[in-house]
């Protein structure tokens, strides 16, 4: 599949400048490219590789003297990547699954499949569960009996969505991913050291025998519009009202939500991230990579939390965050100075100290 400059520029609503009938067939960093290859070239750091590469033409930063550069055309990429996300789209192939239903997957005949529908080998679709149409499936996924899942949804190998699972359209799910899950509900007879140390922050009276009774997930998973949820990632249906993921939030591998958490539109969750159970989280919040939220709490508008950050308490809106426990992200910058200058303060008070001692002494 090849595409010209002209083609690509329009594509992605960028200018384009030079021979605009070059064929390209792929993209490549500059240093690797090859004269059929687009190199991406959105930064004058990789100028240098333009002429270690064979490239005929390149994505480039505006301003960029790409002739000087021995380039015969250029696509001017002021958002490099933003321009990236559009070239990126239209240059992938996406997995391989021939239209149709396979011979050696299993449909319950009271499952519905919309039109166009494109479903790989060993897919099993529950009963009464809806597929929109365009949806491709690969192999080895597993559709719970009533789960509804929109048009246009690309479901890849071996993710997993429960029963009555409900789902909109231009889902994307990443290898692995599991929707629907029960939850971490147990309750022992007696009060349980867990809620003992919450009421009293750390103090026991005394260490007893306990054992835990499941509370049952009677709730599902709702999520919305343009959502993605990545390879292993892991979403746990509500106990009683359903776990909700809001539309146009993307979830990374690795990432778990718990039950009855609430999630609302376009987030973006990096991988590793863990979210208790009930956790109320408002729209456009990012978590990066390791954030962890404990249970109960809520996360307004527009968060943004660096990586390995404890949200332990309340968040307002706006707020941005860093460390464990969570902090005003410039309130823990000047924690960590003041702590690295910890071992010189140390010295300053020791000297301070024998200063003290000997005019003790002395008088």
């Amino acid at each position: 599949m090849t595409h010209t400059i002209r083609d690509i520029a329009a594509a992605i609503g960028a200018e384009a400048e030079g021979d605009l009938d070059i064929a390209i067939s792929g993209v490549a960093e500059p240093a690797s490219a090859t004269a059929h290859d687009l190199a991406l070239a959105m930064d004058p750091k990789y100028a240098e590789g333009l002429g270690e590469g064979s490239a005929q033409a390149a994505m480039v930063w505006p301003g960029a003297d790409w002739r000087s550069l021995g380039l015969k055309a250029a696509i001017i990429a002021p958002r490099g990547r933003l321009a990236m996300a559009g070239l990126s789209r239209m240059m992938d192939k996406g997995p391989l699954i021939a239209p149709g239903i396979h011979a050696m997957t299993v449909v319950d005949p009271t499952a519905m499949i919309g039109e166009g529908a494109a479903i790989g080998p060993f897919v099993t679709v529950g009963a009464g569960a809806v597929i929109g149409r365009n949806a491709r499936i690969a192999s080895h996924v597993a559709i719970g009996e009533g789960a509804q899942i929109g048009d246009d949804a690309l479901i890849l190998t071996g993710a997993k969505i429960g029963a009555r699972v409900r789902i909109g359209d231009r889902f994307i799910a990443q290898p692995g991913c599991a929707i629907g899950n029960d939850g971490l509900s147990f309750v022992t007879p007696e009060k349980s050291g867990i809620e003992e140390i919450r009421e009293t922050l750390g103090l026991r009276e005394g260490i007893r025998e306990q054992a835990w009774t499941r509370i049952h997930s009677l709730g599902s998973v709702q999520i919305g519009d343009d959502v993605e949820v990545g390879a292993n990632s892991t979403i746990d249906r509500g106990t009683i009202r359903d776990t909700i993921v809001g539309s146009g939030t993307k979830i990374d591998n690795l990432v778990h939500l718990g039950h009855n958490v609430r999630v609302g539109k376009d987030c973006l969750l990096c991988g590793l991230v863990g979210v208790a159970g009930s956790v109320r989280i408002g729209d456009r919040v990012v978590l990066a990579g390791q954030v962890g939220v404990s249970d109960n709490i809520f996360i307004g508008d527009d968060v943004i939390a660096g990586g390995g950050t404890k949200i332990l308490s309340n968040a307002p809106a706006g707020r941005v965050l860093l460390g464990y426990p969570a902090v005003k992200m410039d309130a823990h910058v000047e924690m960590q100075k003041a702590l690295r200058r910890l071992p010189r303060l140390s010295a300053t008070v020791k000297e301070l100290q024998k200063i003290v001692s000997k005019d003790v002494q002395e008088d």
